[in-house]
């Protein structure tokens, strides 16, 4: 069984490692059966497009998926890399939580 993922469609990231390291950007997708995230404006590939009746063809650029492994959650207070933890609120509520600053992800 696949431990589950603590980054979510939507959230900011910065990416750790790789040749896109250092860039800060919001998930796109994210695919559970491979692991992988895709990250606004990191790992950016080039892809040949064949022209169709609806579109004119040529080079494009487009962020390819990035294992999970590879981003760390931007803390809310500075956006610095960080890792998640998951809590209980007081009214039962289970949030996920940066531990660099404690800050609560989930609103």
């Amino acid at each position: 069984m696949a431990e589950a993922m603590k980054i979510k469609k939507g959230d900011k990231v910065v990416v750790v490692s790789g040749r896109s390291k250092g860039v800060a950007g919001e998930v796109l997708s994210v695919s559970r059966e491979t692991n992988r995230v895709t990250v606004a404006g990191a790992n950016k590939v080039t892809k040949h497009v064949k022209p169709s009746r609806t579109a004119t063809g040529g080079i494009e650029q487009r962020e390819a998926p990035l294992h999970v492994s590879n981003v760390m959650l931007a803390d809310p207070k500075d956006g610095k890399p960080t890792r998640v933890g998951v809590k209980f609120l007081d009214d039962g509520r289970k949030v996920r939580f940066a531990k660099r600053s404690g800050e609560v992800i989930d609103r």
